[in-house]
């Protein structure tokens, strides 16, 4: 287990998929989950990190900042704009990202990761120009 996080660009309206699952509950009775998965039809996966601590702290001040409701910052998305992304790199240039600490997250990873960050502050313009969105999510 650990943080994953992951960056995509996303245009077009989003589709859902329902999934069924069966499986047997403790008394061995046979049960049966569903899973409703959002799908979009123009996807492009523009980054990933592997516990990226202080990075998710950052994008978890915006996602509050922005209004998000969640108790938790865990499986949901936050969008950057063009905005976003200048405050971004300046962070990241700057060695500003704050520290932040979880179970699952791993340690300080900045200098690892700085060269990707730039990279895909850099691929989320370029996207946005072209009529994408720009969204951040993770999982731990």
């Amino acid at each position: 287990m650990g943080l994953d996080q992951y960056a995509y660009a996303r245009r077009g309206a989003p589709e859902t998929e329902t999934r069924y699952f069966d499986y047997l509950d403790d008394q061995g009775i046979k049960q049966t989950q569903t899973e409703v998965q959002v799908i979009y039809t123009d996807q492009v996966e523009l980054a990933y990190w592997r516990k990226h601590p202080n990075l998710q702290g950052w994008m978890e001040d915006l996602y509050y900042s922005k209004g998000g409701e969640d108790e938790d910052f865990n499986c949901v998305d936050v969008e950057l704009t063009l905005d976003d992304l200048e405050q971004l790199e300046r962070a990241v240039e700057g060695e500003e990202l704050p520290e932040t600490q979880g179970f699952f997250f791993g340690s300080d990873s900045d200098e690892y990761y700085k060269e990707g960050d730039l990279q895909f502050i850099s691929d989320a313009r370029r996207h946005i120009k072209q009529g994408y969105k720009i969204v951040y999510t993770s999982w731990w």
